[in-house]
């Protein structure tokens, strides 16, 4: 059997409120607080013992938001429903929902503390 080499992603940002309104609202799900005594942290719910990763936002003293190289893709029904919440919340579209062939579709999102993800939507 095949381990997903992804484990466990970071999200840094400045303003933990608005983020977390954000990712609530575009992907309509809650965050859960977590415990730690060193940073704020708020996670994507996650069952740890199933395929795929868990992650959660992170506001770290000293780590800016935005401006890496690493892009993540949250998995929708609809991409297209996915940018109107995105905009809706205060975010902006970089990608408009674009085919990716036999995988189905992606868009690309900036989230308010001006971070890119990607959204993917699966062939039906």
């Amino acid at each position: 059997m095949k381990n997903n080499p992804v484990v466990w992603f970071e999200i840094y940002v400045q303003d933990m409120d608005r983020a977390r309104k954000f990712y609530e609202t575009v992907l309509q799900l809650k965050l859960e607080k977590m415990d730690s005594p060193e940073v704020e942290m708020w996670s994507f719910p996650a069952e740890m013992d199933r395929w795929g990763a868990g992650g959660s936002l992170v506001k770290m003293d000293g780590v800016p938001s935005g401006g890496n190289s690493v892009l993540i893709y949250f998995s929708c029904e609809d991409c297209k429903a996915g940018e109107s919440r995105a905009e809706n919340a205060g975010g902006r579209i970089k990608q408009k929902k674009m085919s990716i062939g036999e995988y189905g579709y992606i868009s690309l999102v900036f989230d308010t503390e001006g971070n890119i993800f990607g959204l993917h939507q699966c062939n039906k």
